[in-house]
């Protein structure tokens, strides 16, 4: 492979009055056509096999003018009650606005004694049902806006008003720029300790932006083709940027070494593309391949984060042995000007001497070193032990959200299991059965209340809500959930000819995380598996790959103790700003496991190629050892300081 990249970079060396400009009509062209025709990310929670996908297919298939679900708009008045004729007259405005906009198929008004239920017992709050034409796919954040932005103007100053469903999560994504921002600028200082040079520190910085300029606009421009989940976009931009840096960073730096040793730039950029430009791309095809394992799990959700984050780093390993060579060879000398007068790798054999020291210490206590790193990760990890896969609801959202507005209004005036109420759909034996069904929805703990039961035209399906107590992070509504799956539904119906399943946003995320808690250790195998064939044929070796699967999970599991102590304990959770313990997100584990494997492959192939070319000079293993960990050492620090700062 070191030919082959040798011979890559060297062409586009030659080539940089090309290569350069190709990739900046790229850029554009991509950028101009993704803004252009904008985004249309969804979610995407099926789960084939599961109770709460049944149900969801159920009411697909008899009730296709409700599978796409509504969404609430609600209202509380600012003065007296929302009965009164006044706010009656604004709330009916709002609804004659909205029903008047293209796209809209009904908006049902609280005043009517068949919607008596969407009115609050104190009468401050009512709710009315949008329902529209496109479902969570298909709007576009453009209608999105449209319809929000009317309700809004239709309600003034005499209401309070937010909707929720999918059009006000629509509209409450965040904005991640002032984030992207922040990281950029922890990188730049991280790159200028590291290099010394503002034009040094400007190589990884140009490299990353290009190529994540580039994996987005095509991740946005593959939303009209595929279902791309809205999580996505910000995780791919995390990643993207932060393996741009890193991997960048890993060919300046042997670029800069190559030119201390007497090679001219352009040489110099062809032999780090050959040399580090080789751990790049055996480390980059490892996270991609760990991203793209998580398609293993059959989950339509986790596999969209997989192959997005997988664009994003395929895209920032191309640019990195492909663009930033020919940027190395045109700045020429001109890398090592602009020095900042800062501490940094200065020294004639480009080892940073606090790693050599730490090196040689670790060399002289193996024994010590692994126990004593052993122990710690073990400690650290052992909360893994209790973790819970559960899903956070809109109350972790900000206040200033649409969703999160919409949220504690319906609590306010309902009650916190409004929310997120679980959808049960008969598949209709005899229409005598639903009504006993309904009444024994309705008494099992847990449950406030239930609705009327709707049926379709021929009586074959029936549907109804079943209001919880608690919220949907909560895990009494998880327990809530089984007894009726369990318990009451079974019993219920048995004997009849009537079946039902329990579904909804609430039981499908449920779900997903049964469903991830079985996957995982299938796809931890099976990533750890393959990652280990491809350092077998990297460094021709069965112990060094070995002992990198062992200590990449062992280090996952700290990490997993880390989340679990300080998110479900809620252990310091203070210090990060959250009033106390959260779910553990269910496909989290899941996302985690690719990245942070991928990432510490990433760090090893890099330290264990320094030492494979040090063993080539030497024949000393010791020696080796620590040659390549005192030339590495800094470098992987502070790629890793860069990705904290991203995320």
């Amino acid at each position: 492979m070191t030919g082959r990249l040798y011979s890559l970079a060297k062409f586009c060396i030659r080539h940089r009055r090309i290569v350069m400009p190709v990739w900046l009509l790229l850029i554009v062209a991509i950028t101009f056509l993704s803004s252009t025709m904008g985004s249309q990310f969804a979610d995407d929670i099926s789960l084939p096999g599961r109770d709460s996908q049944a149900a969801t297919d159920l009411v697909d298939q008899k009730f296709p003018d409700q599978a796409n679900g509504t969404n609430p708009i609600v209202f509380k008045a600012k003065d007296g009650k929302i009965t009164d004729s006044a706010n009656q007259q604004a709330v009916d405005k709002v609804i004659k606005d909205v029903t008047a906009m293209d796209g809209v198929a009904s908006a049902n008004s609280p005043f009517t004694p068949q919607t008596a239920g969407q009115i609050s017992k104190s009468q401050e709050i009512a709710y009315s049902n949008l329902t529209l034409d496109d479902g969570p796919g298909d709007l576009s954040n453009e209608d999105a806006d449209d319809y929000v932005n009317t309700i809004h103007d239709a309600a003034g100053d005499q209401l309070d008003v937010a909707v929720g469903g999918y059009l006000g999560e629509q509209v409450s994504k965040p904005s991640t720029e002032s984030s992207e921002a922040i990281g950029l600028a922890v990188a730049m200082i991280v790159l200028i300790f590291t290099f010394g040079s503002l034009i040094a520190m400007g190589m990884p910085i140009i490299s990353a932006l290009a190529g994540l300029l580039v994996s987005m606009g095509s991740i946005t421009l593959l939303s009209h083709v595929a279902t791309i989940s809205t999580t996505s976009p910000t995780l791919a931009t995390m990643i993207g940027l932060g393996v741009g840096i890193d991997y960048a960073l890993f060919v300046v730096t042997r670029h800069r070494a190559a030119m201390s040793e007497g090679h001219e730039p352009p040489e110099a950029a062809a032999r780090a593309a050959a040399t580090a430009g080789g751990a790049v791309v055996f480390a980059g095809s490892t996270v991609v391949v760990a991203l793209l394992s998580l398609g293993l799990a059959g989950i339509p959700l986790v596999w969209t984060l997989g192959y997005a984050a997988a664009i994003a780093v395929l895209v920032a390993m191309v640019t990195a042995i492909t663009l930033l060579p020919a940027m190395l060879a045109g700045v020429g000398h001109w890398i090592e000007r602009l020095r900042v007068p800062l501490p940094h790798d200065t020294s004639a054999d480009h080892k940073t001497h606090g790693w050599q020291r730490w090196a040689e210490g670790v060399a002289r206590r193996p024994v010590l070193a692994v126990v004593g790193a052993v122990l710690l990760l073990a400690v650290i990890a052992w909360p893994v032990l209790d973790m819970k896969l559960g899903q956070e609801d809109d109350s972790a959202l900000p206040t200033s959200t649409e969703t999160r507005q919409a949220y504690d209004l319906t609590t306010e005036g309902f009650g916190v299991g409004d929310n997120g109420p679980f959808l049960v759909a008969v598949d209709v034996g005899n229409p005598k059965d639903v009504e006993p069904l309904n009444k024994a929805v309705a008494n099992t703990k847990g449950i406030a209340e239930v609705t009327p039961p709707a049926f379709d035209e021929k009586q074959t399906a029936a549907i109804f809500n079943a209001v919880p107590t608690t919220a949907p992070s909560d895990w009494a509504t998880q327990d809530t959930l089984d007894r009726l799956r369990d318990d009451t539904i079974p019993n219920t119906l048995k004997g009849t000819g009537s079946t039902a399943d329990v579904g909804g946003t609430t039981a499908g995320y449920v779900d997903l995380a049964d469903e991830i808690s079985e996957k995982l250790p299938k796809v931890i195998g099976l990533v750890v598996l393959f990652s280990f064939l491809v350092l077998v044929l990297a460094f021709r070796s069965v112990f060094v790959p070995l002992q990198a699967a062992v200590m990449n999970l062992l280090s996952i599991a700290a990490a997993y103790g880390l989340v679990t102590a300080v998110f479900q304990k809620g252990w310091g959770a203070s210090l990060i700003g959250l009033d106390g313990p959260v779910p553990v997100v269910s496909f989290l584990p899941l996302v985690m496991f690719a990245i942070l494997f991928g990432l510490s492959m990433d760090y090893e192939v890099f330290l264990l190629t320094q030492i494979k070319e040090a063993y080539t000079r030497s024949k000393d293993s010791d020696n080796a050892v620590i040659t390549g960990l005192a030339k590495s050492g800094r470098v992987i620090t502070s790629a890793a300081l860069i990705m904290v700062a991203v995320f």
